[in-house]
């Protein structure tokens, strides 16, 4: 599988849990949101300097829009091309981030079993903490083994956060 290049545009957005980047990029099927980051979180330095700032790239709009609609509970799902970069790893933990439904938790270890490697539960950890594209492939619905809040870039706040407004919304 070959990778999508770098973003290429990128917007702000202020949302309830803080102000994000989103980037957008090219990938083999076209226009794909390749970023979504809290100002802040790890793993993000901030727009790049070869990105163009675009608050009007239609993407963009879209993906906008689409994130404050599910922030207002009008939604609890994403239709975007996404386009993260990483590895082989990554790649399958974040598709498989994307199929623990709205409102629901999973264990780092139960994810890692799912993927076929019951032992992986520390790498698909990294590989969560590395996920570019933040509540659109929802890493925060990952907790510990006990149910315990573990491990989330934007901050174990804004987990506690998200996964108490999915609940409140199942």
């Amino acid at each position: 599988m070959s990778m999508p290049p770098s973003p290429v545009s990128w917007r702000s957005l202020d949302t309830p849990l803080g102000p994000m980047i989103l980037a957008a990029g090219l990938s083999s099927a076209g226009p794909a949101l390749t970023g979504a980051w809290f100002v802040g979180q790890r793993h993000f330095d901030g727009p790049q300097a070869h990105w163009h700032h675009d608050e009007q790239h239609p993407l963009l709009r879209e993906a906008a829009d689409q994130l404050l609609a599910w922030h207002a509970g009008r939604r609890q799902a994403f239709d975007l091309p996404l386009a993260p970069q990483g590895s082989a790893f990554q790649q399958r933990t974040w598709q498989a981030l994307q199929r623990i439904a709205h409102g629901d938790t999973c264990s780092y270890g139960e994810l890692a079993a799912a993927l076929g490697q019951p032992g992986a539960a520390r790498a698909v950890g990294s590989a969560t903490g590395r996920n570019p594209l933040s509540i659109f492939i929802p890493c925060h619905r990952l907790v510990g083994r006990d149910g315990t809040l573990t491990g989330y870039a934007g901050g174990l706040e804004r987990k506690r956060r998200l996964l108490a407004f999915e609940a409140a919304r199942r």
